[in-house]
């Protein structure tokens, strides 16, 4: 059977790609525990421990793990499905200026020769963000997400996204190859051919589980953020991650206009539509040689 994925090809304009964590990053608290954990009458802090016990007994992945116990807590409490999800995501709450902030920097894009897409690359769950007021927002939600057996009710996993496999999402949004099962994401790609150069792209985050996406978009020439909570002002993590070379820049994670980050991330779109021309010229020089040697 022929499948038909969803591929995205290059544009005349040079694409900027921001990528977000979820929790922590957009939204001031994991999502599960805005409204999940306390409905099944799980205090917070024993869900995340006893997830943690039950990853550790069984050499399981803490993503599994957590999705599983949610599946387990749901019997006999609440009808575990997209809809019940969904409505647990349409209450997270989020970091100020976030409901604004997509369009007002895709915008911002537009009036520099620029096209801003935003993605995310969470291990929360794909069916609460979707829920969120601003799932519209992204290009793609790549999350952790359920299988749904033909009555609806989430049964099995059909997704994981840990801190190591995210890595595999940067270079899917760098060919435009976005289906998660589309193979293609291992074909080669000439420079010239890449919709996304990493050098075009942007990762924010705020914890350890992101490194691995920051390392790999520093390495090959794009910019990563932490950001930290506004309200408490620790930077502990961020102090930390600058000082392993792990993020470039960080900004309180307030999203509003005028703020640290948006100032930041408007700069790094305008160095992109600088560094886009010279880059066109370069590979038109590039060309013309090919075709006159």
């Amino acid at each position: 059977m022929d499948i038909k994925y969803d591929r995205k090809t290059k544009e005349d304009l040079p694409v900027v790609a921001i990528c977000y964590d979820f929790d922590k990053t957009l939204s001031p608290d994991d999502m599960q525990a805005q409204g999940y954990i306390q409905s099944v009458g799980y205090d917070v802090a024993q869900f995340w421990k006893d997830t943690n016990i039950l990853a550790n007994q069984h050499d399981m992945d803490v993503n599994l793990a957590y999705m599983y116990k949610m599946v387990l807590e749901a019997e006999g409490k609440l009808i575990f499905n997209k809809d019940k999800l969904a409505e647990y995501g349409s209450k997270v709450k989020v970091f100020p200026g976030v409901e604004s902030w997509f369009e007002r920097i895709r915008e911002y894009g537009r009036q520099k020769g620029v096209i801003v897409e935003h993605y995310i690359i969470s291990s929360g769950l794909k069916e609460m963000i979707e829920g969120t007021a601003m799932a519209d927002s992204f290009t793609r939600i790549y999350a952790n997400s359920f299988y749904y057996n033909d009555k609806g009710i989430a049964e099995w996993p059909a997704l994981v996204v840990n801190y190591t496999n995210k890595t595999q999402f940067l270079f899917r949004i760098e060919k435009g190859v976005l289906d998660i099962n589309d193979p293609d994401v291992n074909e080669f790609f000439s420079p010239e051919e890449l919709r996304v150069p990493f050098r075009n792209m942007v990762y924010i985050g705020d914890s350890d589980t992101d490194i691995p996406c920051m390392r790999l978009v520093n390495s090959l020439g794009g910019h990563s953020i932490g950001v930290y909570n506004p309200e408490t002002g620790d930077k502990s993590k961020v102090y930390k991650m600058i000082r392993d070379n792990r993020i470039k820049f960080f900004a309180a994670a307030d999203y509003n206009e005028n703020t640290e980050i948006d100032i930041l991330v408007k700069a790094i779109i305008d160095r992109t539509a600088v560094n886009e021309k010279l880059e066109a010229e370069h590979i038109k020089s590039v060309e013309e040689t090919k075709a006159n040697i």
